[in-house]
């Protein structure tokens, strides 16, 4: 199984889940080079970039747990819907 994976990749995913793109993008704090950079998202240590992006309705941010990373978000605004647990169980 190959891990290497990019932000811009795992970003576009969660986006795709609230029916977003990277259209709907008010402001990031990755460059393009860090979005594209590639690394080995499993297990083991992080290497992705630390992130904020900032959409109209949702918040996107990096998750790690055990060394795996991957995106995770939030809504932007209170909108009454509780936050899983973020980072594994």
């Amino acid at each position: 199984m190959n891990d290497t994976e990019n932000w811009r990749e795992m970003i576009a995913l969660e986006m795709k889940s609230h029916g977003e793109t990277w259209e709907d993008t008010a402001d990031s704090t990755l460059t393009d080079e860090q979005l594209d950079k590639e690394f080995d998202s499993g297990y083991g240590g992080a290497e992705g970039d630390p992130f904020t992006v900032w959409t109209a309705t949702r918040v996107y941010f990096p998750i790690c747990h055990d060394g795996a990373e991957w995106c995770g978000s939030v809504s932007r605004n209170p909108d009454g819907r509780a936050t899983a647990h973020q980072g594994g169980g």
